[in-house]
This record gives C-alpha cells, sequence and structure tokens, in this order.
C-alpha cells in the first residue's frame, strides 16, 4: 500500500507530507520513503494557529474561531496531499490511505481537575472528513486520545517507528528529535517492543525561536547555525531558575508541550532576561535545550541502559551549534544525522505517521506502553472512508 502521512509541527510553519510504500505488517513491517515535501502555511494561517495554540495563556479564543480554524486546516491538508502528490508525480488513485495527525493546538496528557473530575485531553485540528472528501482517499487522524483512554499520556507516538527504524542487535542508541519539544527513544541493544522507552525532555526550539522572534520583531524566525547563540554568554542564574522547573525532574513517561514551555514561560523568560545583549538571550535559551536534554540523559537514560550512539532528527539538527553544545555536554555518546539511516531526518515524523496509519488500517496496536505510560498497546485513530 501506498501511504501519505503528514502533520504540522509545534512552530506551524508548513505541512510535512510523506509517500511512504508499505508492505507486511506488525513486527514484518517494510515500509520505504518514496518521497517528501513541505507545504508552507500561508502566513495569516500560521498567526491564527499560534494564537490558538497559546490563547489560554495569552488571549480569549471563541468556540466559532476554533471550529473555524479546524475546517480552514482540514482543507489545507487535503489540498496539501493533491498538490504533494502532483509534485510526485504520482496519482491520487496510487494511494491507499492518508494519515493526517493534524495541527496540535492543545495537549495535556496528565490530568489536572476540572469540574471536580481529573482530566486530561489533547486536540488536533484539520477536520479529516475534508481531507477525505476532497482527495477521495480513507483517512487515519485523531491518534493520541485513544492511547490517552488507556491511561497513557497520548505522546509522543513515534518511538514505534524509531524502533522499527534503529533497533540494532548489539549497540544501544537514542532516537533524539530536536523539534519545538525535544523527545527522545531509549532503544537498548537486541530491545523487544517492550523494552523501549521514551519522553519529553524539554524544550527543544520553541524557546529558541520564540526569542529570536520576540527580540528581532519577527524579521528572523530561528537562529541560522547558532551563530547569534555562538557569539553570547550564559546567564547561569537564569538558566538555574529555569533548570528548578518541576517537569525537568519528574520521571518518564512525560510529555511537553506549549502548556509548559510557550508563550507564558517565554515571556517570563525573556522578562528576567531584559538587561542582556539579544546574543546573550539566545545563547541562555539554547543551553536550557542543552543542559535539560543532557540532565534528562544523566538522570533517566545513562543509569538505565548503555548507549553507543544518538540519532537525532528535528529542525534543531541544522543549528550546529546546538549540536557542538550537545555533544560537549554528552562527550561518551556518538551523535549522527538521522539522514545517515534510511529515512532523512527531516521526513521522519510525516513517515511516521504513515506507518501508525497503516498500522491502523490493518487493525494492529502501535503503541509502546513504556513511552505513553498506558496500560496496554492499544490501535490508534480514527478512520474516516473514502466515500
Amino acid at each position: 500500500m501506498r501511504v501519505v502521512g503528514m502533520l504540522s509541527g509545534t512552530s506551524a510553519d508548513a505541512i510535512d507530507v510523506a509517500l511512504v510504500e508499505i508492505h507486511g505488517q506488525g513486527s514484518r513491517l517494510r515500509p520505504r520513503l518514496e518521497n517528501f515535501c513541505m507545504i508552507p502555511f500561508p502566513a495569516a494561517v500560521r498567526r491564527e494557529i499560534l494564537r490558538v495554540a497559546n490563547a489560554d495563556q495569552q488571549s480569549s479564543l471563541s468556540v466559532a474561531e476554533l471550529s473555524q480554524l479546524n475546517f480552514l486546516l482540514g482543507e489545507l491538508f487535503g489540498r496539501a496531499v493533491i498538490q504533494a502528490c502532483r509534485r510526485f508525480r504520482v496519482s491520487l488513485d496510487a494511494v491507499g490511505l492518508i494519515g493526517s495527525h493534524g495541527q496540535t493546538v492543545y495537549h495535556q496528557g496528565k490530568p489536572s481537575r476540572f469540574c471536580g473530575r481529573s482530566v486530561a485531553s489533547t486536540l488536533q485540528l484539520g477536520e479529516p472528513s475534508l481531507i477525505a472528501e476532497r482527495t477521495g482517499i480513507p483517512v487515519v487522524a485523531d491518534f493520541r486520545p485513544r492511547d490517552m483512554a488507556a491511561g497513557g499520556q497520548g505522546a509522543p507516538l513515534v518511538p514505534y517507528v524509531d524502533y522499527l527504524l534503529y533497533r540494532h542487535p548489539r549497540h544501544g542508541r537514542v532516537a533524539l528529535n530536536l523539534g519545538g519539544i525535544a523527545n527522545v527513544t531509549v532503544i537498548p541493544a537486541g530491545a523487544k517492543p517492550e523494552e523501549v522507552y521514551a519522553f519529553d525532555t524539554g524544550p527543544g526550539n520553541m524557546i529558541i525561536d520564540g526569542a529570536i522572534r520576540r527580540l528581532t520583531r519577527e524579521r528572523h524566525r530561528f537562529d541560522r547555525n547558532g551563530t547569534l547563540a555562538a557569539r553570547g554568554q550564559p546567564d547561569e542564574s537564569l538558566l538555574a531558575r529555569c533548570l528548578r522547573h518541576p517537569y525537568f525532574r519528574r520521571p518518564p513517561p512525560k510529555s511537553a508541550g506549549r502548556e509548559q514551555f510557550g508563550e507564558l514561560f517565554l515571556s517570563e523568560f525573556l522578562r528576567a532576561a531584559r538587561q542582556r545583549k539579544t546574543a546573550d538571550v539566545v545563547r541562555t535559551a539554547t543551553e536550557l535545550t542543552v543542559r535539560s536534554i543532557a540532565g534528562a540523559f544523566e538522570r533517566f537514560v545513562l543509569p538505565r541502559v548503555r548507549i553507543a550512539e544518538v540519532i537525532v532528527s528535528g529542525g534543531g539538527l541544522r543549528n550546529s551549534f546546538l549540536m557542538q553544545r550537545l555533544q560537549e555536554s554528552l562527550p561518551g555518546l556518538r551523535f549522527l544525522s538521522a539522514d545517515a539511516f534510511a529515512i532523512p531526518a527531516k521526513a521522519k515524523e510525516a513517515f511516521a505517521f504513515a506507518v501508525l496509519a497503516y498500522q491502523t488500517w490493518r487493525e494492529i496496536p502501535a503503541t509502546l506502553p513504556r513511552a505513553t505510560g498506558a496500560r496496554h498497546p492499544v490501535v490508534l485513530g480514527k478512520i474516516i472512508p473514502a466515500r
């Protein structure tokens, strides 16, 4: 089966679209990436996504706006499939299934009190009925809730695919994804699926990019190659305060997002750093990512598993200064780009949702309970028929 996998990440820059050819099923699954592209969001749509994603912390939001954005994103995701297939020179009729993770605007994997009850919840936008109607292809979407219904945090979900891609009979490995949030999948040498565990370490690019946007008044959106951070000095006092955040000490399984490290955290960070030079602020944000990841390795990975290699994907891989600091902070480990393996780093998450959708279509569980904390593996998502 040919499957299209797609999602939009924390930065909401674009829709990532992967075309994947898949053979077999279960432990004999053999997925192969055929093609990949990114379809940028219009600037106004990106602004609205970020506004909605931060609404609980910054501003009010009407139900009408949420509903409208859900349907608009469904249209854009459907259009992205059509546009990508045209670029790939593949007929829509040749695609058997679409896996759409959509756009996460809220995720609270750990329950809190609401209306007198303990409730965890998640919300991904991009109405899948519109995607199915516009493309004529069945869609699997809304991947997180079933895992949460089984007591999990609904994240991270990509570790199932990390295990398929990176398991090794003799070498322990960690798959490190440097997205807006950084997360790790820990794969012991010769591991069985039930021995793999994963968790979010905390901010990846989120605070770095947010600081750049705010300090340059949106003229720049990221620190290219870490050039600005490399010129600065970290504010050790501010770093120590940030690293006292209770999330970093909490043991896995755990997941994070804008709810912990979004606009409210960024505003407080920038307020505390307002007397510092821009380069110093960006260096401090970069060090927060580096030290929180290194701290997670030292607390929750290296004492438990013998690791030889760290395979890195996500946008942070392109920040050469960030990668240099990670290697300096964890000198006993070998850092490798996911580009050196079967799937290019930038395509891995879209590829993963194609694989997860395929497993759902075959009614096969595709979660790792030690990654999400669920009571048992589950079949993920909801299926929207083509007709």
